[in-house]
């Protein structure tokens, strides 16, 4: 009962902005599915793979020469590689979703001035659909927008946080 009336009620709010609002929908499901693997493989997976690369560097025997500082530099650029593998897409899909919203700005204002060619008029009535169409995507494009700036900019600091570490725990011996 409770999920029909819950799946009842998105749909309304998708027929209410548009086929511009599903697409916006579903970028931003996308946006945060790659945030939230991020976030996980920082909080579980990154550690193992962060110590194993220390125990790998503590178990070398050579920790001095040119050889071993290039070593250094490939493992902690892996470690780093590892750390922001979506996070680019992540803020290219941050930066899409204003931009769906404008276009759905757009297409809902096309719609009122539509309705207004029709009618003749400027019907306050019958240009309350286009203006919600506008309207909607444009709060739905800036919402994933933001939500989605305040997660990569965490996953960008903890990255920079988790290299600076990184190359802490793997001193070279001079």
């Amino acid at each position: 009962m409770f999920f029909m009336e819950f799946f009842e009620a998105i749909r309304d709010f998708v027929e209410s902005g548009g086929q511009v609002l599903l697409a916006i929908g579903i970028l931003i499901f996308v946006m945060w599915l790659l945030i939230l693997e991020r976030v996980f493989y920082v909080f579980i997976w990154h550690k193992n793979y962060k110590k194993e690369t220390i125990a790998k560097w503590k178990a070398r025997e050579d920790k001095s020469s040119w050889n071993a500082e290039q070593i250094r530099q490939a493992m902690i650029s892996r470690v780093s590689l590892k750390l922001n593998s979506s996070i680019p897409v992540i803020q290219a899909l941050v930066a899409l979703c204003p931009l769906l919203g404008l276009m759905g700005t757009v297409t809902g204002m096309i719609e009122v001035f539509d309705v207004m060619a029709i009618s003749g008029s400027g019907n306050a009535r019958s240009m309350a659909a286009g203006v919600s169409k506008a309207t909607i995507p444009t709060m739905a494009g800036m919402v994933g927008a933001l939500s989605g700036v305040f997660a990569s900019t965490w996953l960008n600091r903890t990255s920079k946080a988790e290299r600076t570490h990184i190359e802490d725990a793997l001193p070279l011996d001079h």
